[in-house]
């Protein structure tokens, strides 16, 4: 069964139709090509996948699409700038090394977004609650709590 749905996705409008049991991150990756978020395991327990959807972090692998319908969405295509260069977040994860293999960067930065926009001056371990669903198997996490200590100092500082 497939049902006609309606969202904004990184700004724009869009109408999908899908089948009600699609995931979001299938919506995502397979209609609206936007291919950022990855499949990790499919039960919403690495993060590769997450998305943020009216603001607050999704595993859009057990969201259904259906349950985006006149939700705005935010991808990893999203945060980066429209001219194509890094934001400073993403910036930071290449500069403090928090950059690997890339699996888990685009949910690590979805996730540290959110919690940047909820909270300008995040200590360490709020950062570590903030990425805690999300499993990143390369640069371990320090890397990425020292970027995203690095962004929320640049950005308190303007």
């Amino acid at each position: 069964m497939f049902k006609k749905i309606t969202c904004n996705v990184n700004g724009r409008d869009h109408e999908v139709e899908v089948d009600v049991r699609e995931s979001l991150l299938d919506m995502l990756r397979e209609r609206l090509e936007l291919t950022g978020a990855k499949q990790g395991c499919s039960v919403g327990e690495c993060g590769a996948c997450t998305v943020l959807v009216d603001g607050t972090t999704v595993d859009s692998c057990i969201y259904l699409a259906v349950w985006a319908d006149k939700k705005k969405i935010v991808t990893i295509e999203g945060v980066t700038p429209e001219d194509g260069s890094l934001s400073d977040l993403q910036r930071n994860f290449v500069d403090s090394g928090a950059v690997q293999c890339g699996f888990c960067t685009p949910g690590l930065v979805i996730s540290a977004t959110a919690l940047l926009e909820a909270n300008k001056e995040p200590t360490k371990a709020e950062i570590r609650r903030g990425i805690s669903g999300n499993l990143c198997r390369c640069t371990g996490y320090q890397k990425v709590i020292n970027a995203v200590e690095s962004t929320a100092k640049e950005r308190n500082a303007k």
